[in-house]
């Protein structure tokens, strides 16, 4: 990889250090570039004419999104975050009294209420999956868990917000496949950091984000819906743009995953989404993990002979995401402190309010996260170790 030309693309690193990836990347030149280029042709032109001028790059948006993920084009609606695709795919499923969702320990918080809700509201039963003694989900569990053909749904996400394991989601779909159970993955923090092929996961559904390893802007996500599902799907909004008003009595859902997107989006993000995605195919996203996960490994190797910090990752394969506790200062404390550097060391934190499950498990009240990306450096890392020896 050419990591001074993405350097180059990312002009803020050279005033800061960015370890927040997994909650918003900084966006490439080029994705900068043609936002502002965008929204300079509103300004000009006025916003429905600018963004007739673009419908062929509009339309390429989803191909991008296509070969990105292994999908075809119309197996993606492009909506205006990953949480409203999510919800999207989730509340479309037919659910009823007595089916039984499978999640995993790793669940977000914004998912999970959405199971409790279709629990209170249809009587659907949510089981959580055992983790096997890596941290991440027990196969063999799993696979005895699918004998119950009340399981109507696996939804879980690739990579929890905190960090753990990356989840053995090529198994998962395998075993969801063989037993005749969805699959909806919630691949935002995977998109962009690790490859993601639809067709070799076995996944019915995926929901992922711009903003995160994908670098794209904020207020932008995606749905991918498997094409054979989708017809059998109805949104749980419907509008101008997902149907068509035949008669006074009548409408018709159109046939793609546009099904589930609605008319109004912001243009200029949209088009950001699709060049962040030809960038990050541009630069290749094995090599892109390859780097991630070597720069991840250093971090923990260097977090680890700091006296006082615990390194808090689990699983066999483990992600950019590390997240660690420091004996003697709060997780705010610690991103306060690392933010006041002369050169400015982002990193965030990761409370029990959006990882309940596995935080309560692991005897967790928060972590800190420091989440890698290809176009930072060792030396990044050893600036960040060296301001952490500083705490007392």
């Amino acid at each position: 990889m050419n990591i001074e030309q993405l350097r180059a693309d990312t002009p803020a690193v050279a005033q800061l250090i960015h370890f927040n990836n997994a909650g918003a990347a900084l966006m490439p030149a080029p994705v900068i570039e043609t936002m502002t280029r965008h929204i300079q042709l509103e300004a000009s032109l006025g916003g429905y004419e600018a963004a007739g001028q673009q419908s062929a790059e509009l339309e390429n948006v989803y191909a991008a999104i296509g070969r990105l993920i292994n999908a075809g084009a119309d197996e993606i609606a492009v909506i205006e975050n990953a949480t409203r695709a999510w919800d999207m795919a989730f509340y479309s499923l037919p659910l009823q009294s007595g089916d039984v969702v499978l999640t995993s320990t790793t669940e977000y918080a914004g998912n999970y209420i959405p199971y409790l809700q279709l629990k209170q509201q249809r009587g659907i039963e949510i089981r959580v999956i055992p983790n096997d003694e890596h941290g991440q989900v027990s196969l063999s569990a799993l696979k005895d868990m699918l004998a119950d053909d009340r399981i109507a749904l696996i939804s879980l996400p690739v990579i929890a917000t905190n960090g753990g394991p990356v989840q053995p989601i090529e198994q998962i779909g395998a075993l969801a496949r063989a037993a005749g159970v969805l699959f909806l993955l919630d691949a935002c923090q995977g998109v962009g950091q690790m490859p993601i092929d639809v067709q070799k996961i076995g996944c019915h559904m995926l929901a992922a984000t711009s903003r995160k390893y994908l670098r794209g802007p904020r207020g932008m996500g995606f749905l991918y819906v498997e094409r054979s599902l989708c017809q059998s799907l109805e949104p749980a909004f419907l509008d101008l743009h997902a149907a068509s008003l035949l008669t006074s009595d009548a409408y018709k859902i159109r046939a793609d995953a546009r099904r589930f997107e609605n008319w109004e989006c912001n243009v200029a993000a949209k088009l950001g989404l699709g060049a962040a995605v030809e960038y990050a195919l541009a630069q290749g996203i094995e090599p892109m993990w390859q780097r991630i996960q070597q720069l991840a490994s250093y971090m923990r190797q260097r977090l680890a002979q700091i006296p006082g910090v615990t390194v808090r990752d689990q699983g066999i394969e483990q992600s950019g995401i590390v997240t660690f506790t420091h004996r003697n200062s709060s997780a705010e404390q610690v991103q306060a402190f690392l933010a006041g550097q002369t050169k400015r060391i982002n990193v965030s934190t990761s409370t029990l309010r959006s990882t309940l499950l596995d935080m309560q498990q692991r005897d967790l009240l928060e972590v800190n996260r420091a989440s890698i990306h290809a176009y930072n450096t060792e030396a990044e890392i050893d600036t960040m170790i060296t301001a952490l020896r500083l705490l007392p």
